[in-house]
């Protein structure tokens, strides 16, 4: 009996040595820009469901990701790189960083976001960066508001703009680009020069222009470039709850630029079947309905639902500055060259 207790004993032992432990969390790395945010929640979801440890790597504003992209993709950074947008696209892909992918969802996302037809790219937000005013400035003046960019240069908005440095600031880019979309390579320049005969305000960020210089953040200027998202979240934000938006946005046709951000999956990585995942997973309506909040801008998954402020106060324009990525690749620098010496020189 003892020898059998002791075999019995022994038995136990290897058969809970043998015993398969949990497996170790396998780590996903996606790069981004330093605007990326995210809920914890929507994270912890993706990492319970696949048994992985996603971490984010932020290496900069767009431009700065991109270089970083380019110039390790050899070695590449991460797994997945989140927050190339249309002014950079076609240099992410033609320093080939991206493995080709079409995801499945792709299905549930309007073809005019595809922008890269080889699926390298692939569309995961979107936000339309546009004039702003204070509405009650306007009222109180007995002063129309603004509905055309050639209303900026009238002699009745003399001194009334704040727009965003071009060279520093990513809708101050925008901006230009929105410039050149409507008055042309031949005349956006002039175009400009009228601006600052007129009194526009020249500031290095969206910050500066829109917390210190926008009358309706105690600054003088009740027109700001902004984001078309910008008065649905004066409602969001307020600190007294608001009837209406304080804000408007101008949306009529050419007054705005469509920024279109992207993902992929980096050359090189040993994580394929994880990178799809997670992609596939920031196109899903779980995923999307948690980026308006976080990073003020919007799904491109038609089956998201939008918070309710959003659907009441949201104008989105119909036809935005026309510029093909291509053409902004292309000429990007020397337009940028070009207004710092026109504008600023």
């Amino acid at each position: 009996m003892k020898r059998t207790g002791i075999l019995l004993a022994g038995l136990v032992f290897l058969m809970s040595a043998c015993k398969a432990t949990p497996e170790e969390p396998r780590v996903l790395t996606v790069m981004t820009h330093d605007s990326f945010a995210v809920s914890e929640s929507v994270v912890a979801f993706f990492e319970t469901q696949n048994n992985v440890d996603v971490q984010f790597l932020e290496v900069g504003d767009t431009g700065t990701a991109v270089n970083k992209a380019a110039l390790s993709k050899e070695n590449p950074l991460a797994d997945v790189f989140y927050g190339v947008d249309n002014t950079f696209l076609s240099r992410a892909l033609n320093e080939d960083i991206f493995e080709v992918y079409q995801s499945p969802i792709l299905k549930e996302i309007d073809p005019v976001f595809v922008l890269d037809k080889s699926f390298r790219a692939l569309p995961v937000d979107f936000g339309d960066v546009c004039l702003n005013y204070q509405k009650s400035y306007f009222i109180e003046n007995n002063l129309a508001a603004p509905d055309s960019l050639e209303d900026l240069i009238d002699p009745n908005y003399e001194g009334l703009l704040t727009v965003q440095n071009p060279a520093t600031s990513s809708p101050g880019l925008a901006f230009l680009m929105t410039t050149i979309g409507y008055y042309g390579e031949d005349g956006y320049l002039e175009y400009w020069d009228k601006l600052v005969a007129n009194g526009v305000n020249i500031v290095n960020d969206w910050e500066t222009a829109y917390y210190s210089a926008f009358s309706q953040a105690g600054g003088t200027d009740p027109i700001v470039v902004s984001y078309g998202s910008s008065p649905p979240f004066e409602v969001l934000f307020a600190e007294e709850p608001l009837d209406d938006a304080p804000t408007a946005a101008v949306t009529s046709p050419g007054t705005c630029f469509r920024q279109i951000e992207f993902v992929g999956i980096l050359n090189g990585t040993p994580n394929r079947e994880l990178a799809e995942k997670w992609i596939d997973y920031m196109l899903s309506p779980e995923f999307q309905e948690d980026i308006p909040l976080n990073m003020y801008v919007f799904p491109v998954n038609d089956n998201a639902v939008l918070e309710e402020t959003f659907r009441k106060y949201l104008e989105v324009p119909e036809v935005t500055a026309d510029i093909s990525p291509d053409m902004i690749a292309a000429n990007r620098e020397k337009w940028i060259n070009d207004w710092t010496e026109a504008v600023l020189r």
